[in-house]
């Protein structure tokens, strides 16, 4: 993720949206709390599949349902701020926001935001059941009901240059450990002039390397906590995790390893930089672009794993409403509709198919005219957020949801930190044991508040 994890995967706006954007919404009304009851406020980020939902919006949505919305649409960090600040004061401006699987769980304890289960049940024609079952799962709080609604996903999966392996005699598992990739990667390192064996992520930031070195940490059998909140950062497994993922990168991976992220892998991929990568599902789509010059080159395989059956990560970007809304028949209208399998025909129909924000509907991986151009990745993605598991990602159970990230607000800055100690390591400036020593001190800081919570 970048940001998510990556949300340094996503691509620029043009000029003319962020002219649309720049005056902080669109729409009828000028701004939030404009127009009358039949108005609603959204509050989202400015990534491109949001920006093609705010052009498509009035013509469809609004000329059917006779609902406006006003779109306030900002950058992911600000947007993330804005959201914290609206509905942690409850003042009901905005209706709807656009939140992650990681916020939701959160939010919902907080009780900022509005359960949806009695929309999902009345509204037929939404079919929940066609929502796949990990985005669900990851999307319900601990009290067993649903706060939100997804609109595009990911998981993680490998991608490798199919003609550089066929060169060197080598095929790829299509569930392959992750063993098994590192002597691929020796194999294949430096091959081609200028090739390095795989791509990983060593950008700090709890959603840069510690997006796949997480998912690594859980497949290795090491978690952040225990489900006592014992912190088991710099416990063997976590350190065994660690210690490979270093050493893969450093002795296989892309020049400037330790300031490499989403983006930086996606171009040495594109450019021929790199014969292998693991990373988001979302990326497939930059990949196989038509003017991409490794179109058609890339296979893709599961996440490797080592003693778990699968490894994946899964992030979504999701509606919610806002708790304090007096407008929530409306709110629940719009999600309905943006989330919908419907909505995505009138993306690929108006924008077109590779366009669709996809990750989210089972119908989605049937769809003809979307398997038209996704042909070589939407199997291996739908595969990858099916057997994804948010509540239990690992070999022991968990004190809270989540893969590649524990679901608590004071996982920003721990994973933030520690990601900083392990970037530091992949750079040669400390051993992976200090490191992750550093990061157990502040992992036990917060292990001590949640278990003094939970004894209060």
């Amino acid at each position: 993720m970048s940001r998510v994890h990556h949300r340094s995967a996503l691509a620029v706006l043009t000029t003319a949206a962020l002219a649309v954007t720049a005056a902080g919404c669109a729409g009828w009304g000028g701004g939030p709390g404009g127009g009358g009851p039949d108005t609603i406020n959204v509050l989202m980020v400015n990534n491109p599949q949001m920006i093609d939902l705010q052009r498509l919006t009035e013509a469809n949505f609004t000329k059917t349902t006779g609902i406006h919305v006003n779109f306030t649409v900002l950058p992911e960090n600000d947007v993330r701020d804005k959201i914290s600040q609206e509905f942690s004061s409850q003042a009901g401006q905005y209706d709807v926001a656009s939140l992650s699987n990681f916020e939701i769980p959160i939010y919902a304890k907080s009780k900022w935001i509005a359960p949806l289960d009695d929309y999902t049940k009345a509204d037929s024609q939404f079919d929940q059941a066609d929502i796949l079952p990990p985005m669900t799962q990851s999307l319900t709080a601990d009290d067993g009901k649903l706060y939100g609604e997804p609109f595009y996903g990911e998981s993680s999966f490998l991608m490798y240059r199919k003609d550089v392996l066929q060169q060197a005699g080598l095929t790829m598992p299509e569930n392959p450990t992750w063993q098994q990739v590192a002597d691929i990667a020796a194999r294949i390192d430096n091959k081609q002039p200028g090739m390095r064996g795989i791509c990983l992520r060593g950008q700090p930031g709890w959603g840069q390397v510690f997006a796949p070195l997480t998912t690594v940490v859980n497949t290795f059998g090491g978690t952040w906590f225990e489900k006592d909140w014992t912190p088991k950062v710099d416990a063997p497994e976590f350190t065994a995790a660690t210690n490979f993922y270093v050493d893969l990168v450093r002795a296989h991976g892309e020049n400037g390893a330790p300031q490499a992220g989403f983006t930086e892998c996606l171009n040495n991929m594109v450019q021929g930089n790199t014969a292998m990568w693991y990373d988001a599902t979302s990326a497939a789509g930059s990949l196989e672009a038509d003017k991409s010059p490794v179109k058609g080159k890339i296979g893709y395989v599961a996440a490797p794993v080592d003693k778990t059956k699968s490894s994946g990560w899964l992030y979504a970007w999701s509606w919610s409403i806002q708790q304090a809304s007096q407008k929530k028949d409306n709110a629940w209208k719009f999600i309905s509709w943006a989330s919908s399998r419907q909505y995505e025909e009138l993306v690929g129909k108006q924008i077109g198919w590779s366009s669709v924000p996809a990750g989210k509907r089972a119908s989605t991986y049937k769809n003809p005219d979307y398997l038209a151009v996704a042909q070589s990745f939407a199997a291996p993605t739908e595969a990858a957020i099916s057997s994804a598991d948010p509540r239990n990602p690992g070999v022991q159970p968990r004190p809270a949801i989540g893969i590649q990230f524990v679901d608590i607000p004071e996982f920003t800055d721990l994973g933030t930190q520690v990601s900083q100690y392990v970037s530091s390591a992949i750079a040669g400036q400390m051993s992976v044991e200090e490191a992750l020593k550093r990061g157990q001190r502040l992992a036990e800081d917060v292990a001590e508040r949640y278990q003094s919570r939970e004894q209060g």
